[in-house]
């Protein structure tokens, strides 16, 4: 049993989880969006998303991401590292539209986790903005890139899946803006910092409504999308009311963000 709990914590302090929750999510806009699902992509996101999500959580500054003595992290270093060779190898594949954003997107990490010069702040530490440059990074990865991929026109259906994407990332960041609450500097004022919980709650419930509605605005809409996306907006709503301010170890970390993993899993069974 010690095996399996010492794997799974790797797992999660690895982002390796993080990483199946990003390609979830871009099979989720292949499958709604009826667009074929590019292997190269899958797996340079996968890899790819490994050793960025490490820098963000173990990188705030250079000098202690590159030189660690902590055992552990050493361990998660090497692991980001083959990860990011291997993820170099896919971005081969992909076309030069997917470069671009990729380039544009890469930008956005380094300075959520560096400060551009070193008397200024990184965007980590602009509170609010902060959550909304996550879930434009979370929508140009998952919903974006796929359909550069391939090599399709931006249609009304794109727009709302895109905006619903972002709504979804926003609404899954709120249980660890509640969790971060105690432990996150005054001067960052999260949105939890400045409205208060109960109010957070009130964002996150209709965000999720808004979410589920805009399913209703696509020009191609099938059933199954219509009940799966009500299933998920349910899930979501469940979310909002019962996120805990003191959560347990996993609570936001492997359950908020299995959230997609486990709607992936729910299409590949519906349409298998």
């Amino acid at each position: 049993m010690k095996w399996f709990l010492q794997i799974f914590k790797f797992y999660i302090k690895a982002s390796i989880h993080v990483a199946l929750a990003v390609v979830s999510f871009v099979y989720i806009t292949t499958i709604y969006l009826n667009i074929p699902l590019d292997k190269n992509l899958v797996l340079f996101l996968f890899l790819g998303t490994i050793p960025s999500y490490n820098f963000i959580k173990y990188g705030v500054e250079a000098k202690k991401y590159f030189f660690v003595s902590n055992s552990y992290q050493i361990r998660i270093q090497i692991f980001s590292f083959m990860a990011f060779l291997a993820a170099g190898y896919f971005a081969f594949f992909l076309p030069a539209e997917v470069w671009i954003v990729l380039l544009l997107l890469g930008v956005f990490v380094a300075l959520y986790a560096l400060p551009l010069l070193p008397s200024t702040k990184n965007l980590r530490s602009l509170g609010i903005l902060k959550i909304i440059i996550v879930g434009l990074v979370w929508t140009g990865t998952t919903a974006i890139l796929p359909i550069l991929q391939a090599d399709l026109s931006f249609s009304w259906d794109v727009y709302i899946e895109s905006l619903q994407r972002l709504f979804i990332i926003l609404v899954l960041m709120i249980p660890f803006e509640i969790r971060d609450l105690e432990t996150d500097h005054t001067a960052l004022q999260t949105l939890p910092q400045r409205i208060g919980i109960k109010n957070t709650r009130i964002v996150g419930i209709l965000l999720t409504l808004f979410f589920f509605v805009l399913t209703y605005f696509k020009d191609s809409l099938m059933f199954m999308e219509l009940y799966t996306k009500a299933l998920v907006a349910l899930v979501l709503f469940l979310l909002m009311l019962i996120t805990p301010k003191h959560q347990t170890t996993y609570f936001s970390s492997f359950w908020v963000e299995g959230l997609p993993i486990f709607w992936a899993g729910l299409l590949w069974i519906l349409t298998a």
